[in-house]
Order: structure tokens, then sequence, then C-alpha cells
């Protein structure tokens, strides 16, 4: 066969960088019609930065209207334990590749029980065929949670090998950790060898001060982090990381370390947003036309 034939593929992307951004332009504060995302979204495949993107992010209420879609789905759980067996099927019935779950649980009373309800559903589905063995489920614990509680519950859904979710922002202050609120839940899911990923507020890659006046954390800040982290660095040290506000010193650190090994534990992030998080990259020249690599 020629090579005339055959389809000419957008470069990869460093390690580092590939499917960092989960696209969840469905979600507040974009709010983009689903169809309207979905051609976006789809549309991207196709551009030089196509690496850089992730899963499209739906909620479980969405699957239906996705029927056959060929896209790649991380589907949020919109209710408790329950609706895990009912989302993996509903996705199977209608053909539609879930690529990860996402569910946050629904009891900061207790959110141990709701971790384990959680699991035996996860157990349940996958003894079903329902749920891949492969399908990653994320589970967001309330950050509300008193530390003891919150970690034990971490502790079920390591011990279950799903893995956790981090709220890193949102529409009110309250919903932005502390930067030791945030390095405290990343040295827990190193603790427990437990992957991790993050949602809303990381559109730009270094710390800063949005818009809406809140303090953003940074991408970039989040996955230095880390990379010190598992490699040791102590706590406060951690926190100086995230905090950290000036891009040539960010830029700087990561340029020495080993970044793409830091995706083992910091996954992706989704955010509303692809084009902001590839600016800022673009910007920081952390990547560009010479650091593509041919497929």
């Amino acid at each position: 066969m020629s090579t005339d034939a055959l389809p000419t593929l957008p470069p990869t992307l460093p390690p580092a960088w590939r499917g960092l951004v989960d696209d969840a332009a469905i979600f507040p504060p974009v709010d983009a019609p689903i169809h309207e995302a979905a051609g976006s979204h789809q549309a991207r495949r196709h551009e030089p930065y196509a690496d850089l993107v992730g899963t499209f992010v739906v909620r479980d209420t969405d699957i239906p209207i996705l029927r056959g879609t060929p896209l790649a789905l991380s589907v949020v759980v919109t209710g408790g334990a329950g609706q895990i067996s009912g989302a993996a099927g509903l996705g199977r019935k209608l053909h539609v590749a879930i690529e990860g779950l996402e569910i946050a649980l629904r009891d900061p009373a207790d959110p141990v029980g709701a971790a384990r309800r959680v699991v035996t559903a996860v157990d349940a589905a996958r003894t079903e065929g329902i749920l891949d063995d492969h399908v990653p489920v994320y589970v967001e614990i309330p950050s509300s949670c008193p530390e003891p509680a919150w970690l034990a519950a971490a502790d079920e859904v390591a011990a279950a090998e799903l893995r956790l979710k981090f709220r890193t922002g949102g529409l009110e202050a309250h919903a932005f950790p502390s930067a030791a609120a945030l390095a405290a839940w990343i040295d827990a899911a190193l603790d427990r060898e437990t992957s991790f990923k993050c949602t809303a507020g990381l559109h730009r890659a270094v710390r800063h001060t949005g818009d809406d006046g809140f303090e953003h954390h940074g991408f970039l800040n989040l996955l230095v982090a880390t990379r010190q982290a598992f490699d040791g660095s102590p706590r406060a040290e951690v926190v100086d990381l995230l905090e950290e506000r000036e891009p040539a010193v960010l830029v700087e650190t990561a340029r020495d370390l080993d970044l793409a090994g830091a995706r083992r534990w910091f996954t992706s992030f989704g955010s509303c947003s692809v084009s902001e998080p590839l600016d800022d990259l673009l910007a920081l020249g952390l990547i560009g036309p010479g650091l593509l690599e041919e497929s």
C-alpha cells in the first residue's frame, strides 16, 4: 500500500501533556450546548495539539443524547452509588464509549459509609459485566469532611483500587481549597498509591487571582507539586510550589523534573476551556512546533 494513501495524523505532544485536559465545556461557567460542545471536541482531534485533550466529560443524564457517539466519555454520575450500574449499563446499551466514571460522595456526615456503597456498586457493575475492568472510577470526597473522616474514606477508595477526584475551584470562594489542603490531598493520594484527577478552576497554568476575585490554582503548579511530593519534598515545600505565582520560576523548576512520571498520579483535570490551558503552555514555551513529535 502506498504511503500516499495513508491518513495524515497530527504530530503528538510529549508524554507530560498528553490527555491532560478533559473537555468539560458543558459544565459551568461555560455551559455550552452539548451538541455544540461535542462537535468542537471532535474537531480538535484533527488539530496539531489534539493530544492535549483527553475525554469529553458529560453527565449520566446526557448519555441518551450521545447515542452511538464516537467520542470517549467521562461520565459524571449525578446521583448516588445506586446510579452507577444504570449509567454504565445505559452506555453499553447505546454503544457509548465510557472511558471513566466520576462520582461525588453524597453523605458528608458519613463519607466512609458512602465510599463503601460506591465500592460495592462498582464491584457489582464489574461482576455483571456492564462496567469494564479497565474503566477508572474517580471518587470525590467532600472537602468539608474532617480530616480523619476524609482520610478514612480515601482508605476505602484506595483499597478498592478506585481513584480520587479533587475539586479545585467553582463558582464560589469556598469551592477553592487552600494550597495547604490541596497539598494534604496530594500526599494522601501518593501515600495510598492512588491516582487522582482534578476538576474546576484550573484553566490557567500558573496560580493567579481570577476575574472573579478568587485565588485560582495553576495546573502547572499542581503537576510540579505532585512530582516534588512524590520525590519526597516536605509538605511545606509542596505548599510553596502550589502558591508560586511567578511563571519563570515555575517553568525553570518544571524543566528539571520528570513531569511525565507525575502523570502516573495526576492523570488529568476537567476544564470548560481547552484553549486557555493550550495558550498558556504555548506562551510558557512548554509546548510548541519544535516540541511536537511526529506520529
